[in-house]
Order: structure tokens, then C-alpha cells, then sequence
């Protein structure tokens, strides 16, 4: 005879596992749609820069680099930002947190600074500019679409 214990315990066993493997499917689904998002990304900016053969390779290189250097300041002032146990903070420490998100994206500024050098030994200025208005406009869509998703 089966113990009613052992039988929930089964159960919950069961029920623990599937939700793992929505979870993992779930992860898996958005990391297929931010491959996706980077990969429409890297075509607009491929088809609107018109790199040679040879600034191709040095550019993405750059490119790769400072894009994660960016990515990780934009979520560490997301993070901030967002943090829920900034509701019991004092003024001070307000304050505080306040000054480490000007700090980071004073820090994303000259992140900018630093690499704007680097690729204009690769790219042209006018390659550069048209860079940063492609990145400017590709966001853009990609927003667009995300509230047409959400609507």
C-alpha cells in the first residue's frame, strides 16, 4: 500500500519538474529572440555602414567590445533604478544611489568618449555618425514593435 505522503511527495516532485522545464523553455525562447533582436541589429548596421572588406572585421571587433561594455552600464543603472529596497531608504541614502546612477552614466558618457577614438581609426566620421543614428533608429523600431506585441 502506497503512504499518502510518499504519493505527495511524488507529486510535488512531478509538478517541481515541469515547472523547471517551462522555466528552462521560457529561458530558452527569450535568449532565441535576443539572438534574433542582435542579429536584425547587426544587419541594419552591416547594410547602412557599408564597410569594406577590410574595416569590417577591425570594426565589429571594436564594436563587440564596447557594445558589452555598454550593455553592462545600461543594466547596472537599470539595476539602480529598479532596486525594490529603495523604498525604505532614508534621504542620505537616496541621495546616494542617486549619485551612483549619475556616476554610471557619467561612465557610459566616457565609455562613448574612448570608443568614438577607436573607431574612427577604422571607421569614418561620417561612417561613425551614421553608426550611432542607426542604433538611434533600430531602437526605435524595435520599441515600436514591442508595444504593437503588447497592444
Amino acid at each position: 500500500m502506497v503512504n499518502f505522503t510518499t504519493m505527495r511527495h511524488a507529486w510535488m516532485g512531478w509538478l517541481v519538474g515541469f515547472v523547471l522545464m517551462a522555466h528552462v523553455a521560457g529561458a530558452q525562447n527569450d535568449l532565441n529572440g535576443r539572438q534574433k533582436i542582435e542579429s536584425a541589429k547587426i544587419g541594419m548596421i552591416t547594410n547602412r555602414l557599408n564597410l569594406t572588406t577590410d574595416q569590417a572585421p577591425q570594426f565589429w571587433a571594436v564594436y563587440n567590445e564596447y557594445n558589452a561594455k555598454k550593455q553592462e552600464l545600461n543594466r547596472r543603472i537599470r539595476q539602480l533604478g529598479n532596486e525594490p529596497s529603495r523604498n525604505n531608504l532614508n534621504n542620505n541614502q537616496l541621495v546616494d544611489g542617486l549619485r551612483e546612477i549619475n556616476a554610471t552614466k557619467q561612465k557610459l558618457a566616457d565609455l562613448d568618449e574612448e570608443y568614438m577614438s577607436r573607431f574612427l581609426k577604422v571607421i569614418s566620421p561620417a561612417q561613425l555618425n551614421e553608426l550611432y543614428k542607426t542604433e538611434r533608429d533600430f531602437n526605435r523600431i524595435l520599441l515600436r514593435q514591442l508595444n504593437g506585441q503588447g497592444n
